[in-house]
């Protein structure tokens, strides 16, 4: 399993021991990208689909956990990389995958890229469920387990999916069913029908598409009157429904 990662540390020379560290002892990270600050950090997770962030927590005019809170609802994990201990109880509260402390001991940091891994290889056996057997098997219905069994969905009564960490969000009208599966994992799931990921953290009904609003990626609005930001990289394939 290959993670796209990318390391938010405003010390250039911390930055490049961790990328040399993660290239030479963590062969299935690959790093896309560098910030030194929250604004950079912030443009790089908004635009790339990342499995993993490598985050310092003290930064030049914030921290890690604002950069966190201006993310809002996001799909990766974070390892916290600081010289502190003293925010180990709140990069816990942030759901934090894991903290290391620097000097970064190399047994560690693989320790912590294995264990994103098997949270990522958990999220993959999921699909091994009921919900991709019912939707090959039923059409246009798809099942939803809960405690007590499952739901049953029409697909078309689905307005949009939300990413919220590793559970996702699905809208129906205005009521709100939570599903412990990623949000990748619906969009294979619904991938047989009209549905586009407009955004890293929503998954849309075209048909519940009402209207378009130009910019640099757009944005949409849906039947139910939510407006969702469309990403610069998926305009071209949500626009392609429309020719």
């Amino acid at each position: 399993m290959q993670l796209q990662t990318i390391i938010v540390e405003d010390e250039e020379i911390s930055r490049e021991i961790l990328k040399k560290y993660v290239a030479k002892y963590c062969p299935n990270v690959n790093v896309i990208g560098e910030a030194s600050n929250i604004e950079d950090a912030l443009v790089l997770i908004r635009n790339n689909e990342l499995d993993l962030v490598f985050l310092d927590v003290e930064m030049p005019f914030g921290n890690a956990f604002d950069l966190l809170e201006k993310v809002g609802d996001r799909s990766f994990e974070t390892i916290f990389v600081t010289a502190y201990d003293h925010y180990a109880i709140e990069a816990l509260n942030s759901h934090a995958s894991y903290y290391l402390l620097k000097p970064i001991s190399i047994d560690d940091l693989i320790k912590a890229v294995d264990h994103v891994v098997a949270i990522k290889s958990k999220e993959e056996r999921l699909a091994e469920t009921v919900l991709a057997t019912t939707i090959e098997s039923i059409n246009g219905k798809i099942t939803i387990p809960q405690q007590d069994g499952f739901e049953v969905l029409n697909v078309s009564d689905i307005i949009y999916c939300k990413a919220d960490d590793n559970y996702t969000e699905i809208y129906i009208n205005n009521s709100k069913i939570v599903v412990s599966k990623t949000l990748k994992y619906f969009e294979e799931a619904l991938s047989q029908y009209p549905f586009a990921r407009v955004h890293k953290s929503y998954l849309v009904n075209v048909n519940e598409v009402v209207k378009y609003r130009k910019g640099k990626g757009g944005s949409v609005v849906l039947s139910n009157g939510k407006e969702v930001l469309v990403s610069s990289t998926k305009k071209a394939n949500l626009l392609s429904y429309f020719k």
